[in-house]
């Protein structure tokens, strides 16, 4: 909860109370992030309607335990069926399907966040997530970059926020483990098999000398000269009530 504050403080993520919808995949990432957001909910000063948006891929994924969790935390949960995995790996065939499947399931989420009447998307990305996406920009596009913690979409009016991102995996995973939510295996042939698994092999690697280094990966990216990721000195959250 310390490091989602901090996110929520530095970069202003629910002060506008707009509605939230959370991108429910089904994994420990966005799990902790719809309960997280639930219980902040209720003793924040912010006062913001939820619901869950959770997109089928067409693998057959079950999501009765989905559901379930959402009913108990009283989250209205929207799910789109879709035919992504038929597109991806039968008819394109792609032998790096992840980035294609990535882009289809954001825009299919997007979509449905606007039908549905939620301005504000909730994404379950954390400190590892953006560390290993800048050892793969830095890797295999010779360029620093990595996405934002707030990202405003103007082809659809949406707010897209990573609550999540100053908090490390290893703590997420703890989190889901103790309060034993319903983690959804990935049903994906690709799962474990691509180039950010290699970057998170990297980090681990890195961190054997360097145990700080994914905490400064994200300070670098603060301290560049331009970007989304630079936090405004008024709105850091030591200067701020909790």
């Amino acid at each position: 909860m310390r490091g989602f504050r901090k996110a929520v403080i530095d970069y202003g993520l629910l002060d506008d109370e707009q509605p939230v919808l959370v991108g429910l995949s089904g994994g420990k990432d966005s799990l902790t992030l719809l309960k997280i957001l639930k219980l902040f909910l209720r003793t924040s000063k912010y006062k913001y309607k939820l619901a869950a948006g959770h997109i089928d891929l067409g693998f057959g994924q079950d999501t009765a335990p989905l559901q379930k969790l959402c009913d108990e935390l009283e989250v209205p949960l929207f799910v789109e069926h879709t035919q992504i995995s038929q597109v991806v790996f039968d008819y394109r065939q792609e032998q790096n399907p992840c980035s294609l499947c990535a882009n289809m399931r954001r825009g299919a989420l997007n979509n449905l966040a606007v039908r549905e009447g939620y301005p504000k998307v909730a994404l379950g990305h954390h400190l590892d997530d953006a560390a290993e996406t800048v050892l793969l920009n830095m890797c295999f596009n010779a360029k620093v970059d990595c996405f934002r913690p707030k990202t405003w979409l103007s082809n659809r009016e949406i707010t897209v926020i990573r609550p999540l991102i100053y908090v490390d995996e290893r703590t997420i995973a703890t989190y889901a483990r103790q309060e034993q939510l319903p983690v959804i295996a990935s049903c994906c042939p690709a799962n474990t098999h691509t180039k950010r698994e290699d970057m998170k092999q990297a980090l681990a690697a890195i961190q054997q000398f360097a145990p700080a280094a994914k905490q400064h990966i994200v300070g670098a990216l603060q301290h560049l000269p331009t970007g989304d990721w630079r936090v405004p000195p008024k709105k850091r959250a030591s200067d701020e009530e909790e």
